[in-house]
């Protein structure tokens, strides 16, 4: 679609766009934001963390944090949401959000509710739904774990009937989680857990025009199919065409979005009209000040980039940096092309090279397994090997690792150049 709001006169490059979302995420020029309310601050500007439970270095979610939050500890994030329920998890899609936007996720979930697939599971199951939420009235707040003697089931998200119902109940926003045993988590009825002034469900106009705003924030700047596809993923619905560009034209309209053009693309782009001067700003080869980092930039030490990343996963690696980014994690071993944890490396504005790593335990080192330099990469300029010792430095120090092995970084005279500035920092 095109607006008649359209300026074709504002048309950025290529080079523009990613440090527009970069910065819009909150990872470019550096970290911008520091302590408890750093974080609170960082989840917000990204629209959403995704949360990820598996732990061979760090949380996929608490890397993403590090990345933007100066002195990121993951214990100020359990405070966020489980004291100060400032933040809540939800989706299939596992998500952290704020918990002010509880009432347009509840939209979401009164339709996952309605839905054929748990709808018909609630239909079959409606005494073993009872009996869960009995227990939870008796006993709760309670884990799967907690639920004992149960009977064996064959589901993608538990073994056992009372966890499928546990989630059945979280998806469709009777529960909450009230907190995490480990990588488990324990439910409480939502009144129990939510703030009051956010226990209610918004009517599907708020809702649809809360995900609306949301979808560009997400994306920070996209062609009005990408925003389309967000959208409708977002309100679990199937892409209406008509629909979507009713809805996109209306935002312009209004004066909330915005569109130009963005070099080698015919299609108009779209961003929040909010957004629209700190875009300009990078247009002209500037920093917004909002936008200025605390200490270091992405330039003076690389940032690894968590798995579920907001700029690489699903695809958007390849949109904005030409990046090939899965993460393997999940596939047979024998099938891995990189590695079973690797993560892209953030060196200025682009993704120069993935790492994959692993955290010994027992030694608490930080192992390197692989390695690996994109064509364009850098390699050769010692700023770049600065960046990327002090990147693992740091690295290795949220870790609270005692050591680095770097034998896999290759070339050698690279490893050598990074062993040199590691040496020269302290891990702990």
């Amino acid at each position: 679609m095109q607006s008649k709001n359209f300026d074709s006169s504002l048309t950025i490059s290529k080079i523009a766009l990613r440090r527009f979302v970069l910065g819009r995420q909150g990872l470019w020029p550096g970290r911008r934001y520091a302590g408890k309310s750093g974080i609170a601050e960082a989840i917000r500007q990204a629209e959403g963390i995704q949360f990820d439970p598996v732990r061979v270095i760090a949380r996929s979610h608490e890397i993403a944090l590090w990345g933007r939050v100066a002195d990121f500890r993951p214990a100020d994030l359990d405070a966020l949401m489980f004291e100060d329920r400032a933040f809540f998890d939800q989706g299939g899609t596992l998500f952290i959000n704020p918990m002010d936007e509880l009432p347009i996720y509840l939209h979401v979930m009164q339709g996952i509710r309605e839905g054929a697939r748990w709808g018909t599971f609630a239909s079959a199951n409606g005494p073993l739904i009872e009996e869960v939420t009995e227990a939870l009235r008796a006993r709760g707040p309670l884990g799967n774990r907690d639920f004992t003697g149960r009977t064996r089931v064959e589901h993608y998200r538990s073994s056992k009937d009372s966890g499928v119902a546990l989630h059945y109940l979280w998806l469709t926003g009777d529960l909450m989680t009230h907190s995490r045993r480990g990588n488990e988590r324990l439910y409480d009825f939502r009144e129990n857990v939510a703030p009051a002034a956010y226990n209610h469900v918004a009517t599907r106009s708020e809702a649809e025009r809360a995900f609306a705003r949301k979808t560009l924030a997400d994306w920070g700047i996209c062609t009005a199919r990408t925003w389309m596809r967000g959208y409708f993923d977002s309100l679990r619905q199937r892409v209406d065409v008509q629909a979507g560009n009713q809805i996109l034209a209306a935002l312009v309209e209004s004066g909330e979005a915005s569109s130009v053009r963005v070099e080698g693309h015919k299609e108009p782009h779209y961003l929040l009209s909010a957004d629209l001067p700190h875009l300009v700003e990078i247009h002209a080869g500037r920093v917004p000040l909002a936008w200025k980092p605390l200490d270091t930039t992405t330039e003076d030490e690389v940032v690894f980039l968590s798995p579920l990343e907001n700029v690489s996963a699903r695809g958007r690696a390849k949109v904005l940096f030409d990046f090939e980014y899965i993460w393997e994690i999940y596939k047979p071993a024998h099938t891995r092309r990189w590695g079973y944890y690797t993560l892209p490396i953030l060196y200025g504005d682009d993704l120069v090279a993935r790492i994959d790593s692993k955290l010994d335990r027992k030694t608490m080192t930080l192992i390197v397994n692989g390695f690996w330099l994109e064509v364009d990469a850098p390699v050769e300029v010692p700023a770049f090997g600065d960046a990327l010792g002090r990147g693992l430095t740091h690295f290795a120090q949220f870790h609270e690792t005692r050591k680095l092995d770097l034998a896999a970084i290759q070339p050698a005279a690279l490893r050598k150049h990074v062993e040199k500035i590691v040496a020269h920092q302290p891990l702990l």
